[in-house]
C-alpha cells in the first residue's frame, strides 16, 4: 500500500511540474519583451547644445552656406556668422521701416540667403504688411522688390546667383530673375495660405507646404507642377525639407509626415505637440521633428522610425533645423539664440 501511495504521489507531481511550464515559458516571453523595451528607451541618447550663438533680436531664419551661418533677425539684421572658427564675419543692416502709425521701426528679417557673393534678405516693408528683397553684394545693399510693389512674399532662396525662388502668401510660386527684376513665372498652386517651401539639393525642383496639410513639387525652371503629395497630414503643414527624394513635413495635427516622392507614398510619426519644424540630413536616413511642448528636437532613423536622439536645450518655439550633415545640425527659435548640436 506504501508503494502504491508514493507512486500517485509522484505522478501528482510530474503533473504540477507540467502544468507550470507554459507559465514560466509565458513568464520568460514578458520578460524578454520588458528587456527589450528597456533596451529600446535606454538606445535613445540625450544630447545637450555643442555650442550656442547669442544675437541681438530674435532669430527669424537661419540658413548655410559652406563653413558659414546666417541668421535673419526682427531687428532688421543678417549676421554672418563662421562657425568653424566661432566668429562673426560681418553683418548686414537694413533701413528701419515705418509702422502704420508713422513710427520708425527695425525690419524683420524673416527669410535668408547666400550664394557666390551674394547675400539674399527678405524683409517686412513696414505699413501695409508687405514685403522688400533686398541683394547684398560688394558691400552694397540694393533693394529688388519695393513697398509700392505690394507684393507678400513670405520666404526666398537663391537658385542661382541670377535666380530667386518665392513663396507668396497667397500659395504661389514665383521665380525671380535678379537682373531685369521681373517674375519670370507665377503659379498658383492652391487657394490655401502658403506655409513653407524647400528646395531639393540640386535646386531643381521645389516642395511647397500649405494651411490645408497637401504638398505641391515644382520644377523650379518652369513651375510646372510635378507631384501633389497628401494623406499624411490633415491640417497646416509649417515646414519642410526635400533630401535625396524624401520629403519631410513639420504639421499641426501633431504628425511629422515623410513622403517618398518617386512612389508618391508617405507615413507619419506621431508626436504629442504641434510639429513646428523638421529637417532631413544630406542622404535622408534621419530626419528630425520638433515633437514635444518642451521644444526638445527629437531624431529618428527614417526607415525604421526609430528614435535615435533627443537635443534638449531649446527654450522657445522652434522655427528653423538644419542639417550640415549626417551628425551635425543648427536649430533656431524665436529667441536670441542659434544652437549647434553634435550627435555623435
Amino acid at each position: 500500500m506504501k508503494t502504491i501511495e508514493k507512486r500517485s504521489q509522484t505522478n501528482v507531481n510530474e503533473k504540477g511540474i507540467t502544468s507550470m511550464i507554459p507559465n514560466i515559458l509565458a513568464m520568460k516571453k514578458i520578460l524578454l519583451i520588458l528587456c527589450c523595451s528597456v533596451v529600446g528607451l535606454q538606445a535613445v541618447i540625450n544630447v545637450t547644445p555643442f555650442h550656442q550663438i547669442h544675437v541681438e533680436g530674435i532669430v527669424k531664419d537661419i540658413s548655410l552656406y559652406g563653413d558659414t551661418l546666417l541668421i535673419g533677425t526682427d531687428k532688421g539684421v543678417l549676421h554672418i556668422y563662421d562657425y568653424e572658427k566661432q566668429v562673426f564675419l560681418k553683418q548686414i543692416t537694413l533701413p528701419k521701416v515705418k509702422d502704420f502709425m508713422g513710427d520708425e521701426i527695425d525690419a524683420r528679417v524673416f527669410s535668408v540667403d547666400q550664394t557666390d557673393g551674394r547675400y539674399l534678405l527678405l524683409s517686412t516693408a513696414g505699413k501695409g504688411g508687405y514685403s522688400n528683397l533686398w541683394i547684398h553684394e560688394d558691400n552694397v545693399t540694393k533693394e529688388l522688390i519695393f513697398p509700392e510693389d505690394k507684393k507678400a512674399v513670405i520666404k526666398a532662396r537663391f537658385v542661382d546667383k541670377e535666380y530667386i525662388l518665392l513663396g507668396y502668401l497667397s500659395n504661389e510660386a514665383v521665380l525671380f530673375n535678379t537682373v531685369s527684376q521681373k517674375e519670370l513665372y507665377k503659379v498658383q498652386l492652391s487657394p490655401s495660405k502658403f506655409s513653407d517651401f524647400a528646395l531639393n539639393e540640386h535646386k531643381t525642383k521645389a516642395v511647397f507646404s500649405c494651411e490645408s496639410g497637401v504638398l505641391s513639387v515644382i520644377d523650379v525652371q518652369t513651375g510646372k507642377l510635378l507631384h501633389i503629395l497628401k494623406g499624411q497630414n490633415v491640417d497646416n503643414v509649417y515646414k519642410v525639407d526635400y533630401k535625396n527624394g524624401i520629403i519631410s513635413a513639420a504639421g499641426q495635427d501633431r504628425r511629422g509626415a515623410l513622403y517618398d516622392v518617386a512612389l508618391g507614398q508617405g507615413t507619419y510619426i506621431e508626436g504629442s505637440f504641434l510639429i513646428y519644424a523638421t529637417a532631413l540630413s544630406p542622404s535622408a536616413k534621419k530626419v528630425a521633428f520638433a515633437m514635444d511642448e518642451k521644444n526638445n528636437i527629437s531624431i529618428y532613423n527614417r526607415s525604421t522610425k526609430q528614435k535615435l536622439v533627443e537635443l534638449q536645450g531649446q527654450k522657445s518655439t522652434l522655427n528653423t533645423i538644419i542639417f550640415k550633415d549626417e551628425n551635425t545640425l543648427f536649430s533656431s527659435s524665436d529667441d536670441s539664440t542659434v544652437m549647434m548640436w553634435k550627435i555623435k
